[in-house]
This record gives C-alpha cells, structure tokens and sequence, in this order.
C-alpha cells in the first residue's frame, strides 16, 4: 500500500482482503497492552492501537487522495462509518458510533475498527469488519487501547449473509457516500 501511494497513483482505489491471523499495533503502541501469544504481532504506521485480524474479518483498505476527493481525514473516516451503518440499516441491525471511539458498535459492542495513515495527502490502511471470525484474540488486549471492550461480528446479527454480499453492499456502500461528499 504504502508503495503504491508514493506513486501518486491517479486513481483512488479500495483493496478488500482478509489476513491470516496477525495482531497490529499502531502508532499510539506506547500505552497498548501487548498479546502474550503465540499470534504474530507486527507494528504498523497506521493510526490507532492495537487490534487483532482474522479469517472472518474482511479489511477495506482505502487509498484515496484527500486533495483529489475535498476530503478532510475526519469527512473520511466519518464517510466510511456512514456506510457501514447505512449497510447495517438496510440489512436492519442498529448501529452506533461512540464519540471519541471511532468506529461502529452494535449492543455497545465493536464491529470494525478503523486505523488509517496519511502520507503526501494519500491515506492508505482502513477498517476491518468482524463478519464470522474466532473473537477469543481480542481478549488478550485491549481492542484499541479500550480496556474491557467487547467486540462483534455480524453473524451474531445477520447469521445467513454471505462474505461476498457483504463485500458487493458495503462497497455500494462506500461509492455512494463517497459521490455525495464529492459532489458538496
């Protein structure tokens, strides 16, 4: 990702993934409590703290030019938890956002994290969405530097939606909100 940006792509692009399990750490590693486990951990250049992926966690990696896009970082990050409760709503799971926590809860539990990285008016990393995935890593630290933070996963919700459909709406999702913040 990081190569990519620095070759002022001329295209904003959106990369969906899923990674075996790994813990991460970001920035603000210095208050995080670290995992004693036989997981890899690797720290990273993201925003945020540290947080566990998964199978069963699909990853939304956003390389965008702020410039490009009259985006502020905080009109984006607020633009990507739009579309995930938007997608949550028209699937009619209730949402949340907690101010000063970003990201999207349901039942006061975590749903995805976002941990982003601007260079040279670029962002790249993003956010993840616990889908059907083991959720025990998450309770050897503390989910975003949050002690006692419970996460979710939308199976708990939505126990038939496939992975696939997921992908297709939350990207309609993206585009949508995207055009409109666009387009003010």
């Amino acid at each position: 990702m990081k190569i990519h940006i620095e070759k002022n792509p001329k295209s904003d692009e959106i990369w969906v993934t899923e990674h075996n399990p790994i813990y991460t750490t970001g920035l603000n590693k210095r208050e995080s409590k670290l995992p004693k486990s036989s997981i890899p951990h690797l720290f990273v250049d993201r925003g945020g703290k540290i947080t566990f992926h998964g199978p069963g966690q699909i990853i939304f990696y956003f390389l965008i030019s702020l410039e490009r896009n009259r985006l502020s970082i905080r009109q984006l990050v607020s633009g990507i938890e739009d579309s995930i409760l938007l997608f949550l709503k028209r699937r009619k799971v209730v949402g949340e956002l907690k101010k000063n926590a970003p990201g999207v809860y349901i039942d006061q539990k975590k749903i995805a994290s976002i941990g982003l990285r601007v260079k040279k008016g670029f962002t790249y990393h993003g956010v993840s969405l616990n889908v059907n995935m083991n959720l025990k890593p998450f309770l050897d630290i503390d989910p975003c530097g949050y002690e006692d933070l419970k996460m979710a996963q939308l199976n708990e919700y939505l126990p038939e939606i496939d992975q696939r459909e997921i992908v297709k709406e939350v990207l309609e999702q993206f585009k949508n909100k995207f055009r409109s913040l666009n387009e003010k």
